[in-house]
């Protein structure tokens, strides 16, 4: 199986024993050059090593990177270091990156996104500041992510200054230099909203565009503003309709769950979640509320390929979206409260 073609085109039955097979090895591998994780699989998991169901492999909560380094590389291999967000406390995860995983990471966001966008690079706005990408070898969340969409680009603008203010002028010549193009937008929800969106006193067509955007949600609830909301004044104001709201982590970059044109948010091919009862972490039935594990292939140089994250969600099918892509698709329906799973960090 070939990760990075035919996106969202891999049956079931077939992607799950792939990714059995994959999360195995990986297990395996990190069990062998993480001491900490070994303690932890040692301690929690009896030292078993190989499984079964997608559901019995080991996860760690996305908390952990918080609180202790984890890597299954040499130091002298760190290609990148990227940090989370922080905005849901102090505290930031940090994790690190070999040459191999950050370019299978990077494969598999073009894999992605050009499902949603088609293969050939557009004009890209970035809704942010230049100053967010200058460390090449350790940054944020939001660096990364501007990085990473940066190479669907053929040409590009940051239309925030240093000050975070939406530098029009700029904005409008990049427009009517590819008046006759599609543009893509992209941004962190909030800062689209705040900053582009509000701020903007210019009347502007962007029935061409496709916007991309992610995290940020938070803030955007304490306002009332709802996803269906977000997409409702964004078609008033600029006519732009092609909006799709993705779901996704520092802690496995490139893993991302784009939302279809039914409102949907899919799991890739290298990709699966699982939704965990928060009272004694079993697997809960399709269509019920509950904490999301996350697993993905890809984290080659750290054990970050099953995590239980602190959002709650839900699925809502399998192999059967309208939108006609494969894979299984889901909700957010908020963060959960601060929670532990017991004994990670001691062991």
């Amino acid at each position: 199986m070939d990760l990075f073609f035919d996106q969202y085109r891999t049956a079931r039955g077939y992607k799950e024993s792939y990714l059995l097979n994959s999360l195995n090895v990986l297990t395996t591998k990190h069990y062998y050059s993480c001491q900490k994780y070994k303690n932890i699989i040692d301690n929690l998991y009896h030292s078993k090593l190989l499984y079964n169901n997608l559901e019995d492999v080991p996860y760690l909560p996305v908390s952990l990177f918080k609180e202790m380094s984890l890597h299954s590389i040499d130091t002298d291999k760190i290609f990148k270091t990227m940090h989370s967000s922080g905005t849901t406390s102090n505290q930031v995860s940090s994790i690190f990156l070999d040459k191999f995983t950050a370019l299978n990471q990077s494969k598999a966001l073009v894999s992605i996104v050009s499902e949603f966008i088609g293969p050939k690079r557009l004009p890209l706005i970035l809704v942010d500041s230049e100053t967010s990408v200058k460390d090449r070898y350790e940054f944020s969340a939001r660096g990364a992510g501007l990085l990473g969409m940066k190479q669907f680009s053929s040409d590009h603008i940051y239309c925030l200054d240093d000050d975070m203010v939406l530098d029009e002028k700029k904005l409008v010549g990049f427009l009517s230099k590819h008046k006759n193009s599609p543009i893509l937008i992209f941004g962190f929800t909030f800062m689209v909203w705040e900053y582009f969106l509000q701020a903007s006193k210019i009347d502007i067509d962007l029935s061409t565009s496709v916007l991309f955007h992610s995290g940020g949600w938070k803030k955007l609830q304490d306002k009332q503003v709802s996803n269906l909301e977000f997409k409702k004044v964004f078609k008033e104001k600029f006519n732009l309709e092609k909006i799709h709201n993705f779901y996704g982590m520092v802690e496995q970059v490139g893993s991302i769950y784009v939302e279809c044109e039914e409102g949907r948010l899919h799991s890739p091919n290298f990709s699966e979640i699982i939704i965990r009862d928060s009272s004694n972490w079993s697997v809960v039935e399709d269509g019920q509320k509950g904490i999301i594990q996350t697993l993905s292939v890809l984290p080659e140089s750290y054990p970050g390929h099953s995590l239980v994250t602190e959002d709650l969600g839900r699925i809502l099918e399998r192999d059967d979206c309208l939108c006609g892509r494969l894979g299984t698709t889901f909700e957010i329906l908020g963060r959960v409260p601060k929670i532990q799973i017991r004994g990670c960090s001691d062991v």
